[in-house]
C-alpha cells in the first residue's frame, strides 16, 4: 500500500498546489495533515523547493510542517534537521488484513447511527475531542468531507458519546477521526463504533494513523487485529 497517497487522499486539502514533484496542501490551518508538504519525489533543486514551500505558508501565515512519511524524497529529512525543522508528532499506520477483519457486532451495535455525511452532534463530538485547533471547525468540516465516507456515533438520548469515519479507498478501508467523549470511555464505545464502521463498508481490508504517544488507542486496534506497518511524522518551523 502506498500510505503516504491513501493518507493523502482520504484527508485531502481544499487548497493545493504542486511544485517541482511535490504537493503543497493548506485547509485554514486545521490539522498538520492537510497543511503541510507532501514530498515524495526528489525535486530538481532541493533548496529551491524548501524555499518555496516556505514561502507558499508563509504567505498564508502559517508554519511550514512537512509530512515524512515512508515514501519521503531520499534525503529530505535530514535536510530539514539541518535546517532547524523540529520533529513533531511521530504517528503509527496500522493495517488489518483481510484474514483479521471485519468483527462481528455486540449488544450496541443498535445504538450506533451511521450516515453518508457528519451532522453537528458528530462534529460536536469530534471537535469537543480532537479540536486543537479553535475556532477552526468549519475549515475542519470541509476537509472531512472532502471525498465520500461513512460517519458513525455511538448515541445514548440523542447524544454522541463515541464517533468514527470511514473512507472507502478500493480494496481497503480507512479509518478515521475516532473519538470518545472522557464521561462515557471505558466502556468499549470506540470498539463499537470501529466494528460498525468496518461491517458496514463490508472491506476486510483496513488502516488507520495514531499517534506514538496514544498507547491506549493502539492497545485497541492491536486487539481488533491491527498491526504497525509504517511511520510518519512532521517536520515544523
Amino acid at each position: 500500500m502506498n500510505f503516504d497517497l491513501l493518507v493523502h487522499e482520504a484527508w485531502p486539502a481544499y487548497e493545493q498546489q504542486s511544485h517541482d514533484g511535490w504537493l503543497l496542501r493548506y485547509a485554514g490551518g486545521v490539522t498538520k495533515r492537510a497543511n503541510s508538504v507532501l514530498a515524495l519525489n526528489p525535486p530538481a533543486d532541493l533548496d529551491s523547493a524548501i524555499r518555496a514551500a516556505e514561502a507558499f505558508y508563509g504567505g498564508r501565515g502559517e508554519r511550514c510542517v512537512f509530512s515524512v512519511g515512508p515514501g519521503a524524497a531520499p534525503g529530505l529529512d535530514e535536510e530539514l534537521e539541518r535546517r532547524g525543522y523540529e520533529l513533531v508528532d511521530p504517528t503509527c499506520i496500522m493495517t488489518r488484513p483481510p484474514e483479521a477483519g471485519p468483527k462481528a457486532g455486540g449488544p450496541l451495535d443498535k445504538e450506533v447511527r451511521i450516515e453518508d455525511r457528519p451532522w453537528r452532534g458528530w462534529l460536536e463530538t469530534w471537535w469537543a475531542v480532537d479540536g486543537r485547533y479553535g475556532d477552526g471547525l468549519e475549515a475542519a468540516e470541509r476537509v472531512c468531507t472532502g471525498v465520500p465516507a461513512w460517519y458513525a456515533a455511538f448515541e445514548e438520548e440523542g447524544v454522541a458519546l463515541a464517533v468514527g469515519r470511514a473512507v472507502p479507498q478500493g480494496d481497503t478501508l480507512g479509518i478515521y477521526c475516532m473519538a470518545t467523549l472522557p464521561e462515557a470511555r471505558r466502556r468499549g464505545l470506540a470498539r463499537t463504533v470501529l466494528r460498525a464502521l468496518t461491517r458496514h463498508a463490508g472491506t476486510a481490508s483496513a488502516y488507520l494513523v495514531v499517534t506514538v504517544r496514544n498507547e491506549a488507542a493502539q492497545t485497541l486496534y492491536r486487539s481488533e487485529g491491527f498491526q504497525l506497518a509504517a511511520r510518519y511524522h512532521y517536520r515544523v518551523r
